[in-house]
């Protein structure tokens, strides 16, 4: 079987910082006000949570000094610390959840804006990319991108920032309590917990990395095998595609369980320094207490501080993780974002005009890598209404002349022109809406026939659907559809037959109804029967408009004005089909070898 080959260099790590950076004005929007007056509620809401936290112990330690007391005396005052002490933590309940119901939103539309700058980007860059990436890992990227946002977010500013603002209160209330002892102890015990957790968690995410590739590869692999499904019943591989996937879902479980047995090590580490503080902090208070230094009260406040300061601290390591990988996911998703976009609208570009819709490529010379030349210098002119073809070995370079007309890819050196206006000094949308196209393999979306002819312009109309759906001969397989348009047409149109799915085709650029039409193969995957059926609707979808017929069987073009026949990335030969033979080029030579082949095949039916 042939080997995995990577689609991309390997991340690198992100700097935190300046992922962060990147990801601020989705946060603060600018443009919206409303929710930056969310966001400056949710901080009010911790800060006022935080205080009422902060102030519980001291009920708590008061009520406890209170009972310590005569008891006739003192059980109103104890009964009312232990009311405000259950009403402090009511009301910080309270705060936290309206924090985090006035937050939602905000964490939402972030995530929401990011996702559809994301989307808008992939579309914006070219089919180099598209065609050099797998799906699955793009999309999985996409995912993990988006999905950290929320989580990242609710932890940096709800568990990180908070913690950092109750340690410094902690620390200036047990400096007035306690004296520095106790304050040096904890910040001591709070840098090796942070020190620990770091230092753990960086190998941690490394596994995770690790993981996540395999995650992805996995994911890759089995999207691309059911993506082509037909093609592995085809060639009987399910065991080949089920060792595949197999060998990456077990890489993937060896990397999830190291993962996973890497977090029994943190947690025990962190365990082990928590648990010293503590002991360490209410030896003090019992030793202090029988100096009658310090009060019972004093050992419930120390422990509920410091149970308080460590609870989140606890999650330390979960959260550290989470958002460096969070941060590694938003990094790769930026990094598909900064993906340089090859093909470009030149500042200011006018829109294509077509009055006379004629195509001209002036001396172009195009190599989809530098090292292999594709085409050498091609010169020729369609002019406006006619019917031209474009023929030639295999590898000559006739399928890469659509590509070029769409603006897919910018040619190395020379014009090409529509209508005499340069095309790539005019808007990729303008150029894009002047050209329609057949291609080879017409790929469905996975919805209705409906929704797949009407894709060809946004808001065509019901009429227009049905219209273009008639002229391009497919209304006799809509009316035995018990669902008739809102037939579902499976996934890349896999439930209809090939002539099927070339006649929706050709519906949808009928609904386009543009001044140029591009034929790319369009017939070359059909039966000769199929073939002259949508040959006779192609002819009459051509009729009136520029069209321009790549093909590789020479009987579907005889008819057309002009032939251009390549060879090697150059213009061979050209003229009608009659001059053709009568050169007795290498477009004769093709003829004369095609008819062979289809009296071969008609003597062996016979």
């Amino acid at each position: 079987m042939p080997p995995d080959t990577p689609n991309g260099p390997p991340l690198n790590r992100a700097d935190g910082w300046q992922t962060l950076k990147r990801f601020l004005p989705y946060l603060w929007p600018s443009e919206n006000p409303e929710l930056r007056h969310r966001i400056t509620l949710a901080v009010l809401l911790i800060i006022a949570a935080k205080a009422v936290t902060l102030a519980l112990p001291f009920f708590y330690k008061r009520a406890v000094d209170a009972m310590s007391g005569d008891a006739g005396q003192v059980a109103t005052v104890a009964m009312a610390f232990v009311l405000a002490y259950a009403l402090g933590r009511f009301t910080g309940v309270l705060f936290d959840n309206l924090r985090n119901i006035v937050f939602e939103r905000v964490g939402q539309d972030a995530t929401r804006a990011l996702a559809e700058d994301v989307f808008a980007r992939l579309h914006q860059l070219s089919l180099r990319f598209h065609l050099s990436r797998r799906t699955g890992e793009v999309t999985k990227v996409i995912e993990r991108g988006t999905k950290s946002i929320d989580v990242m977010l609710y932890f940096l500013l709800f568990n990180v920032a908070p913690t950092a603002v109750e340690l410094v209160a902690v620390a200036v209330i047990f400096y007035f309590q306690f004296g520095w002892g106790l304050v040096i102890a904890t910040g001591l015990a709070v840098l090796a917990y942070a020190y620990a957790t770091r230092t753990i968690t960086e190998w941690r995410t490394a596994l995770r990395e690790k993981m996540n590739d395999l995650d992805g590869q996995a994911m890759s692999r089995s999207v691309d095998s059911l993506l082509n499904y037909e093609t592995v019943k085809y060639f009987g591989a399910e065991q080949r595609e089920q060792a595949r996937y197999a060998e990456a879902t077990r890489a993937y479980a060896q990397a999830a369980v190291k993962s996973e047995n890497s977090l029994g090590v943190l947690n025990i580490v962190q365990a082990l320094i928590v648990n010293l503080l503590m002991g360490g902090a209410m030896a003090y208070t019992v030793w202090g207490w029988s100096q009658g230094k310090l009060t019972v009260g004093d050992l419930v406040f120390v422990n509920t501080y410091l149970a308080q300061l460590f609870r989140p601290l606890d999650m330390l390591g979960m959260v550290y993780r989470t958002i460096r990988q969070g941060l590694i996911d938003m990094a790769a998703m930026f990094k598909l974002m900064d993906t340089a976009i090859e093909v470009r609208d030149a500042p200011g570009a006018p829109a294509l005009v077509v009055h006379r819709p004629s195509v001209v490529f002036d001396n172009v010379t195009f190599g989809y890598e530098p090292e292999r030349t594709i085409l050498r210098g091609l010169s020729f002119e369609v002019p406006a209404g006619n019917h031209v073809a474009i023929v030639g070995p295999s590898g000559a370079g006739k399928s890469t002349i659509a590509r070029l007309i769409f603006r897919f890819y910018d040619p190395q050196s020379g014009r090409i022109l529509i209508d005499g206006q340069d095309i790539s000094t005019v808007t990729q949308a303008s150029l894009r809406a002047a050209l329609g196209i057949v291609p080879q393999d017409s790929v469905l979306f996975n919805d209705t026939i409906g929704y797949n002819i009407g894709y060809g312009r946004h808001g065509a109309s019901q009429q227009e659907i049905e219209d273009a759906a008639r002229a391009a001969a497919l209304m006799p397989l809509i009316d035995r559809l018990p669902q008739h348009f809102d037939t579902e047409v499976g996934e890349r149109g896999l439930k209809l037959s090939g002539g099927e799915k070339q006649r929706v085709a050709i519906a949808r650029t009928l609904v386009k109804n543009p001044p140029i039409l591009l034929l790319d193969e369009a017939t070359s995957a059909l039966d000769t029967r199929t073939e002259q059926d949508i040959l006779a609707t192609l002819h009459r979808v051509a009729e009136n408009r520029t069209s321009l017929s790549i093909a590789h069987r020479l009987s579907t073009i005889a008819e057309s004005d002009r032939i251009f026949v390549l060879n090697d990335g150059r213009l061979a030969e050209q003229g009608t089909h009659t001059e053709l033979l009568r050169h007795d080029g290498l477009y004769a030579e093709m003829w004369a070898r095609q008819q062979a082949e289809n009296d071969a095949i008609e003597q062996a039916a016979e």
